[in-house]
């Protein structure tokens, strides 16, 4: 072979190699935005990646997991919930619902998961407990009881509180794990639009704010994201590997889906 075509096949083989997304290899030391992170197999109890996965942080939307697992365990899916005046006053992000509306259970937990609507978190609290006081207790209950101990919720939505409100990598990662045996929760997290509507017609067209099922990697990471400009970028949610699931949860991130993306390849050996 001529010198030069040796040459040439060496560095079309090593751009190959080294190409990010195309392998394990990154072109040079990526360095985590992250404050803390975690790769986990649940089935195993095995830690493939630990940053200070016990740290607390605070936990943006992905807060609308547990509020989601504890309407999953209290309400039917096809049931239908009024919306209250509470809910109308919430910031964005939100759907826009209006008092007196009532909507689906399964709609709203849609809405929760795909866009992180606030007034959807508040009204499936207010369906289940009454009020989020007695929602809240609920909710740091339910965290206790799945072992979450380094956790403490003062919200349905996980908007900035004036109470205490943190949580763990490890925590979240917990209460996902536990969210995941719901089957609806499961296909629901999968999806990267829906349309729902009220019981009188309203409509709305959803887009998942988890970006993975957009891009063009060889598999999705299937999840729920949060941001706060206190929590920065999060994300809680999990990749099929074999037989296995892997969770991932990131908080405290600049670069969210760049974190994620390295951890899975590098650490969970997954080509993205």
């Amino acid at each position: 072979m001529p010198k030069f075509s040796k040459v040439f096949f060496i560095a079309v083989l090593a751009a190959v190699i080294i190409a990010p997304g195309q392998g394990l290899a990154w072109r040079r030391p990526y360095h985590l935005t992250a404050r803390t992170a975690l790769l986990w197999d649940p089935a195993n109890n095995h830690r493939y990646f630990d940053l200070g996965a016990d740290r607390e942080v605070y936990p943006a939307s992905t807060t609308k997991v547990l509020t989601i697992l504890l309407a999953l365990e209290h309400l039917s899916l096809d049931q239908y919930v009024t919306v209250p005046e509470i809910a109308t006053r919430m910031p964005e992000t939100k759907l826009g619902l209006r008092a007196g509306e009532s909507y689906r259970v399964r709609d709203l937990i849609y809405g929760m998961l795909l866009m992180s609507a606030n007034d959807a978190a508040v009204t499936l609290a207010q369906a289940v407990a009454g009020s989020q006081e007695k929602f809240v207790d609920m909710m740091n209950a339910k965290a206790r009881e799945l072992g979450a101990l380094h956790s403490h919720f003062a919200n349905p939505d996980g908007l900035p509180s004036r109470g205490p409100q943190y949580t763990t990598a490890a925590d979240m990662s917990l209460i996902f794990t536990q969210a995941l045996k719901n089957d609806f929760f499961r296909q629901a997290i999968t999806h990267k639009y829906m349309v729902i509507s009220s019981r009188a017609g309203r409509r709305f067209f959803l887009r998942s704010f988890n970006k993975t099922l957009f891009f063009r990697w060889r598999w999705h990471v299937f999840g729920k994201t949060g941001y706060t400009r206190e929590a920065r970028f999060c994300f809680v949610g999990y990749i099929p590997r074999g037989r296995d699931t892997l969770v991932i949860a990131v908080y405290g991130c600049r670069h969210r889906w760049t974190d994620m993306k390295y951890i899975i390849e590098h650490y969970g050996h997954i080509l993205l």
